[in-house]
């Protein structure tokens, strides 16, 4: 059997479209592989949404040059394709900045990779294709799902029309279009009944859904989670990413009616500056964004909210920055991601003549995340003495032991004696490390037995 090895960077759309390539390129007799060295087609499936993400892929390539080199000298050809949004943004110019690349493959065409495979080298589709390309992909085969896991991500929205100036995304992706609701519902039955417990729901901006529904209407995110709340076998649900123009009531009172729909939501802000946010186009405030938050979490009071911010923005003030930090200290995230500010190539804001300069982003940059780490570790602490659910996905550590995540995302160890992956127990939570959290949990005879995190 042929042999393929797929490295996905980047977002959760990134490791959804990995696996339907991989479930693609299976129909093909291609096996997968975790080692490079092996492989006989080589998939990087690439993320532009930063510069260092695409450099990154740039260097993996010339290492892998130097391997196809090697394994051409013994006799065994292999094939590599640059796929996801490198591949949309340079289309054919990769070919010249990285000749070991034989195919590149936009995120909405990689249903089309065996006729790109055997078109040769050269092969290219960049296009934003009319039809749907799930219509194209082969059926989930329950061996494969279960393969997988007892987590899932099912994609239901693709691409984005809010056009912030710092982002590649509408050029990578494309304009919002959504799947519709018997489609994701059939999919998502198929994974529950191969086992899978917990679906994550992304897209771009999956909060902007508005996938036809069995009557023809347009349905929201909210009534789309109230469905699949139904599926058999479906414990837990959640969504990401989204934006905070349309955390709309439907979606908020979702987190309130719910009990599958986990506690938690990542809602990027990007910056606590008004000016900076009029600059990046998000077409919200401050303290419109605060307000979102007021309501998520009178809905749902035990709420873990995480966010995206972006410091060094063309044109970004002290005093912009500082708005950022009150922000922090207003809402206390229990997580988020920061980055310095990278201009990306044909985007608005990198065009800007008033860019930050590289010291003043690190220094601001260090700052914010001590803050943030500050405030999750208060979080992580804040859970010491709760019982927190927990759901197994896979072996633990050390031997005897298996491990899961609780609603908030935090990864947990217990002993395994008597239960499975797939199982949802009780932790009590004990103690909170930097990155782990330690507890008890109960034994098959109903007694609590002690348990360590990751």
């Amino acid at each position: 059997m042929k042999k393929v090895f797929i490295k996905s960077y980047g977002c959760q759309m990134n490791v959804y479209d990995a696996e339907r390539m991989a479930d693609v390129l299976a129909a093909e007799g291609y096996g997968q592989t975790g080692s490079v060295e092996n492989a006989d087609l080589v998939v990087l499936n690439t993320c532009h949404i930063r510069e260092k993400a695409a450099e990154k892929v740039y260097s993996e390539l010339g290492r892998i040059r130097v391997m196809k080199e090697e394994r051409a000298l013994e006799g065994r050809e292999t094939k590599v394709v640059l796929a996801g949004c490198v591949a949309q943004a340079e289309g054919r110019e990769i070919f010249r900045r990285a000749p070991v690349v034989d195919v590149v493959v936009g995120p909405q065409s990689y249903q089309n990779l065996p006729a790109l495979l055997r078109a040769g080298r050269g092969a290219l589709d960049t296009e934003f294709p009319a039809d749907d390309k799930f219509d194209a992909l082969p059926a989930l085969e329950p061996a494969r799902i279960k393969s997988r896991g007892v987590t899932a991500f099912l994609t239901v929205q693709e691409g984005c029309d809010k056009f912030c100036t710092f982002c590649v995304v509408p050029y990578t992706r494309g304009a919002e279009v959504s799947r519709s609701v018997a489609r994701i519902l059939d999919e998502a039955h198929r994974l529950a009944d191969a086992g899978v417990r917990e679906i994550t729901l992304i897209g771009q901006n999956v909060n902007a859904f508005h996938g036809e529904g069995p009557d023809g209407s347009p349905w929201s995110l909210g009534r789309l989670l109230h469905a699949l709340a139904e599926v058999p076998g479906i414990a837990r649900l959640r969504y990401t990413t989204s934006h905070p123009r349309d955390m709309d009531e439907e979606l908020i009172a979702a987190h309130r009616d719910l009990p599958a729909l986990m506690p938690y939501l990542h809602l990027p802000v990007q910056a606590g500056s008004d000016r900076i946010l009029a600059a990046m186009n998000r077409r919200h405030t401050a303290d419109e964004y605060r307000r979102i938050i007021d309501r998520v979490r009178t809905a749902r009071p035990d709420v873990a909210l995480t966010s995206d911010f972006i410091v060094g923005f063309p044109g970004e003030s002290d005093a912009d920055f500082e708005a950022t930090m009150r922000l922090v200290e207003d809402v206390r995230f229990a997580g988020a991601f920061s980055f310095k500010y990278s201009p990306r190539p044909g985007t608005p804001a990198a065009d800007s003549a008033d860019q930050v300069p590289e010291a003043v982003k690190s220094e601001r940059l260090a700052r914010l995340q001590e803050r943030l780490e500050a405030h999750r570790q208060a979080f992580n602490h804040g859970t010491v003495g709760r019982t927190l659910d927990v759901l197994l996905e896979k072996a633990g550590r050390h031997p005897g032991q298996l491990a899961g995540k609780t609603p908030y995302l935090q990864m947990v160890q217990i002993d395994g004696a008597g239960r499975a992956v797939g199982d949802i127990v009780p932790v009590r939570i004990g103690a909170a490390g930097s990155n782990s959290l330690f507890g008890e949990a109960p034994a098959a005879d109903g007694t609590w037995t002690e348990a360590s995190a990751a």
